[in-house]
């Protein structure tokens, strides 16, 4: 018998939530607001991490270090991110991962996201999708809810302790960054799965820590020898 994680912390977008490439979109479109000019591959480093800090090191790369363009730059980003989960069509769950969370609950797993943005982008998402919805999630995790955000094992550490998990044994940390794999290592989590079909392909995330590779979050619960509800 397979034995099951008590708590499974998922990321968000590219996890989770299709957004049809938003984050990088946002993120460019406000570092270019600014003057700042970047490529995909400059954005892709950063995905994952607290979005101010992600600011901060496209930045300091190009020899700028101001704080007050940072957070101007960010303001910027959260106006933009706001408006598109709000209102954009694209915004959706990834195939299953509702039924996902629902297999899990049911076979007595605890579940949470935990995501590199703040807690009123995270919001709009939950309510776009309809996840803030009782029974659903156990709980959720923001970058700014804590002292230091991925990679970093802050946001799985709190996620541990609202729902009261001990071990990090025990936890499951899914995610399709670097950051998101590091961030489940440095927690040492039991497992620690990359997700491959968002923003980093399978070769990317095989650089990096992890226990599984799986290429979309449908396929957990075949993972774990559970039944997922259709």
């Amino acid at each position: 018998m397979t034995i099951l994680p008590e708590l499974v912390v998922f990321d968000m977008a590219g996890t989770t939530v299709h957004d049809g490439d938003a984050v990088h979109r946002c993120l460019a479109e406000a570092l270019a607001a600014a003057g700042i000019n970047t490529t995909r591959s400059q954005i892709n480093t950063v995905m994952g991490l607290p979005k101010p800090r992600a600011i901060e090191i496209v930045l300091q790369e190009q020899g700028h270090v101001d704080l007050a363009t940072v957070d101007k730059i960010h303001a910027d980003f959260v106006e933009r991110m706001l408006k598109f989960y709000r209102e954009d069509e694209s915004v959706v769950e990834i195939a299953g991962a509702t039924n996902v969370f629902t297999a899990l609950r049911a076979s007595g797993v605890k579940v949470a996201l935990d995501t590199g943005f703040s807690r009123d982008i995270a919001d709009a998402i939950l309510e776009r999708l309809g996840w803030n919805n009782p029974g659903l999630l156990d709980t959720t995790v923001t970058s700014d809810e804590v002292e230091n955000g991925r990679p970093y094992p802050d946001m799985i550490f709190e996620a541990m302790e609202r729902t009261g998990v001990n071990s990090t044994q025990s936890v499951m940390k899914v995610g399709d960054t670097p950051s998101d794999l590091n961030e489940g290592t440095s927690a040492r989590c039991g497992w620690v799965i990359g997700v491959t079909g968002g923003s980093h392909t399978r070769e990317e995330l095989e650089a990096c820590p992890f226990t599984h590779l799986i290429h979309t979050v449908a396929e957990l619960p075949a993972l774990l020898g559970i039944a997922r509800p259709e």
